[in-house]
């Protein structure tokens, strides 16, 4: 299934994509939040699909799409996964997973604007796969953690460079604004995808590509990710992955290109849909 969100920010309802049409299924009277994965809502909610064949409203063309998944208790991000990112920023290749979290205040619809912050100097994308956790997961084998995924999503992992790198060196500072995180148009359960290990992921601003990149090139996959953050902390259904960015962020170029007010940005994955921001200025109260 393909599950996705729609409607005004803090209104928003539950939809599912049949067949390439968008239904709104509000009547089955859950969000797709920790409570919805948890007690094995995407059989119920396919369930709920069949029985009401042909009676589902359709949702309006143009209506504004929410995030993919209501607000989850935590957003994992994995730092330098992919090796010619980290050879871009001069890092060195990862022997473990890199670990930060970003706020979940930061999530917002696929095509929401992007807000640069207030004193932000350095405005960067990031085209990233998510892992959606479908259950509870705590020391975890690598050969069972995708059992504990309910499916993927496209997010683009905003940094503001200058929080991140020259305000004391913590990643969570630069991560964590407000629209940060735009997440969708969809949740794609795992069926829906195919080779999650061959997925061609891009971004582009201004119509100029700047990420072109592959999972295949992950440093740490799916499995590894999910077997290894479940060793140091419980993942709850609902709960995000961020899985890394391939090369062509702006801090890798040289000189370096940060995102200014009216620049357009846009990305997709494979089988994951695509997203468009725009940037915008804070706007003082």
């Amino acid at each position: 299934m393909k599950l996705f969100r729609f409607g005004e920010p803090g209104q928003e309802k539950p939809g599912v994509i049949l067949n390439d049409v968008s239904y709104d299924v509000s009547a089955f009277g859950e969000d797709y939040n920790e409570g919805f994965f948890q007690n094995d809502g995407l059989s119920r909610l396919q369930a709920f699909v069949r029985e009401n064949e042909g009676k589902l409203p359709q949702v309006t063309e143009g209506v504004r799409l929410g995030s993919a998944i209501a607000r989850p208790s935590k957003i994992v991000c994995i730092g330098l996964n992919y090796a010619d990112h980290a050879r871009e920023t001069n890092a060195a290749i990862p022997k473990e997973p890199i670990v930060f979290f970003k706020a979940t205040t930061a999530l917002c619809g696929p095509n929401d604007d992007v807000v640069i912050p207030k004193n932000a100097e350095k405005l960067d994308w990031e085209v990233e796969l998510g892992v959606v956790i479908g259950k509870k997961a705590s020391y975890v084998f690598e050969a069972d953690a995708l059992d504990y995924v309910a499916g993927y999503v496209l997010h683009n992992d905003y940094s503001e460079r200058a929080f991140q790198l020259e305000r004391g060196g913590q990643w969570v500072k630069g991560k964590s604004n407000d629209t940060f995180a735009p997440v969708g148009p969809f949740l794609a359960t795992p069926d829906e995808l195919g080779d999650i290990d061959n997925l061609r992921l891009w971004l582009t601003v201004n119509g100029e590509t700047m990420q072109d990149g592959s999972t295949s090139n992950l440093i740490f996959n799916i499995p590894v990710l999910v077997s290894y953050l479940s060793q140091f902390m419980t993942l709850l259904p609902g709960d995000l992955i961020s899985t890394g960015t391939p090369a062509g962020v702006g801090l890798g170029m040289n000189p370096q290109v940060y995102l200014k007010p009216g620049d357009v940005v846009e990305l997709g994955i494979e089988g994951l849909g695509t997203s468009r921001q725009t940037v915008r200025a804070y706007a003082q109260d």
